[in-house]
């Protein structure tokens, strides 16, 4: 039987292949993101993510500095969420060293880490927005997240990079009237949250650009070691603070937002109602915190001697750190595990088969954080 001609191949159109760099420096690649794009047209046949072009050898760094000196270094991995940085490398030391942290400093870790998911989520919803021409969402998301970093300015003195937490609690107790700060701000926050829903999760043509693209399914998800809002978009409902407890959550009773297609859309809504999750938990928090030291007791010299592995859920996923001690006070081997990298593995799979404009709705919605992929 004789094939049947293409539409095409009727109209006598040659169809070419055409290879496109996109990057590494370019706006809708979140950083310094290479993807070598193979493309039909308009559409898109394979998407290879390049990276290597922010190396900061952070493992090695952290492998010939004194423990204490390595938590500033940890700032600047996910340097849109640092204090859970700060936090997983903590845990592994005192994980190793069986070291107590004080009630007090566990619920300021607890709130702080909280604060930071809804951070580092405004700026993802204003970026992801803006990635699809929503330029309204990125200054009301702006307006917010500032909003925020003047209190982590107040506690930590610093609004991105803070260097507050410590191997044993955390540096300073938070500010007097602390409590109603943030109750203020979450207050208004969830009116805007709402604002943010009429906005933009409605919105015809958002719908249309994301529902549907960048599908990733349960199984690819899985096998590609997916964690985070990624993972939990595609149905899948895992979260390493219910998994694997750690600080003051077993404490509490949350919801872990689930999707069911594991599209853009599905890993949209995943991340907001996060937030109005993270709402409840700083509350939680904030009612409960009791008073106390803010600092455990340190050995003046610390010595690791042995291995140990720590993970907690950031905004972007599992992150974990596994850490080597030969008996110095420097970790012997020190290796990080990012979610931002593996995600990024999946983007191929996101990309085939859609157009140009999907790619970037795809890369937006990975969340990644070129510090932490480049680590």
């Amino acid at each position: 039987m004789a094939e049947i001609a293409t539409r095409d191949e009727q109209l006598g159109v040659r169809s070419e292949e055409l290879f496109v760099n996109m990057g590494p420096q370019h706006p809708s690649t979140h950083g310094v993101l290479r993807v070598l794009t193979r493309l039909d047209g308009e559409k898109v046949l394979e998407a290879e993510a390049d990276i290597g072009y922010l190396h900061r050898c952070f493992e090695k760094i952290a492998e010939k500095r004194k423990l204490f000196q390595v938590i500033p270094y940890t700032d600047r991995t996910d340097y849109l969420a640092a204090i859970t940085n700060e936090l997983v490398f903590v845990m592994a030391v005192e994980k190793l060293l069986e070291i107590e942290v004080p009630p007090r400093a566990q619920y300021i870790r607890f709130i702080m880490s909280e604060l930071q998911r809804i951070a580092s989520h405004l700026l993802w919803f204003g970026t992801f927005a803006m990635d699809l021409g929503a330029t309204t969402a990125f200054l009301y998301a702006w307006r917010e997240r500032e909003r925020l970093l003047d209190i982590f300015e107040a506690v930590t003195g610093a609004r991105m990079l803070y260097n507050y937490l410590r191997i044993g609690g955390v540096r300073n107790d938070v500010f007097d009237g602390f409590e109603a700060t943030v109750e203020k701000y979450l207050r208004d926050f969830e009116k805007r949250l709402k604002e943010y829903h009429d906005l933009v999760t409605g919105n015809r043509i958002f719908e249309v650009r994301t529902q549907g693209v960048g599908v990733v399914t349960a199984e690819e998800a899985i096998a590609y070691g997916a964690s985070g809002p990624v993972l939990r978009a595609s149905g899948v409902k895992y979260d390493v603070r219910k998994a694997d407890p750690y600080l003051v959550y077993d404490k509490y009773d949350f919801e872990v937002p689930t999707g069911q297609n594991g599209d853009c859309y599905d890993r949209y809504i995943v991340r907001m109602k996060e937030m109005e999750e993270s709402v409840k938990l700083v509350r939680h928090g904030l009612a409960d915190m009791p008073a106390g030291d803010v600092m455990g007791k340190v050995p003046r010299r610390i010595k690791l001697e042995g291995d140990t592995y720590a993970r907690i859920e950031s905004p972007r996923g599992e992150v974990a750190c596994y850490l080597v001690g030969d008996g110095s006070d420097q970790a012997y081997r020190l290796s990080w595990r990012s979610p931002c990298f593996v995600h990024l593995q999946l983007l191929n799979i996101m990309a085939r088969g859609g157009l140009v404009a999907d790619l970037i709705a795809s890369i937006g919605s990975i969340d990644i954080v070129m510090g932490e992929v480049d680590r």
